[in-house]
């Protein structure tokens, strides 16, 4: 009886000769049906994201890998426009004595409890506190550019000086204009809104925070940077209204303007490379 031919490719089969595919296996080793010779394409579809295949950006660069991610200023931009319109308002409010002002005054009623931790706390907004923080922030990064050859390294340290010269600009003709009262557990005056402690601690810590973020190594450090001065300012806030030297509304007037300020140093900065690059 003839021996019946034993299927190639199949187990048992020990001759010496290439593997053959079996159906329904991937070809995904193999040359594409489109005969593309590359080893990794199981079929002739074209690539996902082919680096060369994706048109250029409007300015002429190559296109990245997705996910590509947004580009900040636009939020920046928000940081700028939505803090200028709260502050128009609650200047407007405290100016015609609005409805706004008598939940302040509730609201401050309800808050204020003079204690000496509340002072303490208030006590690291004033200038003598605030500012020399800043300063020493300003020296390290202008030693640490000048010393890696960091081009224009002078220019993050010296625009986040301007923008604390302008923050009694800014602030005295305001309290001037609205000559606001203080609390009852202050003496009797005005010049009250808005609160220039807490603009002095939002641009001295927050200034401070910017410049020094390039030069921070790592995104624990960083954020480590970011929570100190949120946790600044927060203490500065909640002693000024604690103890009473100031109207909530004061206050979050301040943080309103405090972030534009802030908002336009990152957007300055931005323009001009601020880390460690050396020339």
């Amino acid at each position: 009886m003839r021996d019946t031919p034993r299927p190639q490719g199949t187990v048992g089969d020990f001759r010496t000769r290439p593997p053959q595919l079996r159906p329904g296996r991937a070809l995904a080793h193999t040359t594409g049906a489109s005969g593309s010779e590359s080893p990794h394409r199981s079929d002739s579809r074209p690539p996902q994201t082919p680096r060369g295949g994706r048109p250029a950006d409007p300015d002429g660069r190559p296109g990245t890998t997705p996910p590509v991610p947004g580009r900040p200023t636009s939020f920046l931009w928000l940081f700028l426009a939505l803090p200028a319109l709260l502050f128009a308002l609650i200047t407007w409010q405290v100016a015609a004595d609005g409805p706004l002002l008598r939940l302040d005054e509730r609201l401050s009623r309800a808050l204020v409890h003079p204690d000496r931790v509340s002072e303490l706390l208030a006590d690291l907004g004033n200038i003598q506190v605030a500012v020399p923080v800043l300063v020493v922030a300003l020296g390290y990064v202008a030693l640490r550019g000048r010393a890696t050859g960091t081009d224009r390294w002078w220019v993050p340290p010296l625009a986040a000086a301007v923008l604390m010269a302008l923050v009694p600009a800014l602030i005295v003709p305001v309290k001037e204009l609205i000559a606001r009262g203080g609390t009852p557990a202050v003496p009797p005056g005005t010049g009250y809104y808005p609160s220039g402690h807490t603009a002095t601690a939002m641009i001295a810590y927050g200034a401070s925070t910017l410049v020094l973020l390039p030069w921070l190594r790592t995104s624990y450090a960083r954020r480590g940077a970011v929570a100190i001065c949120v946790l600044l300012v927060a203490c500065v806030s909640f002693g000024l209204v604690r103890r009473g030297y100031h109207w909530p509304l004061d206050v979050v007037a301040s943080w309103c303007l405090g972030t534009v300020l802030l908002a336009s140093l990152r957007l300055f900065l931005g323009r001009f490379a601020s880390g460690p690059q050396p020339k």
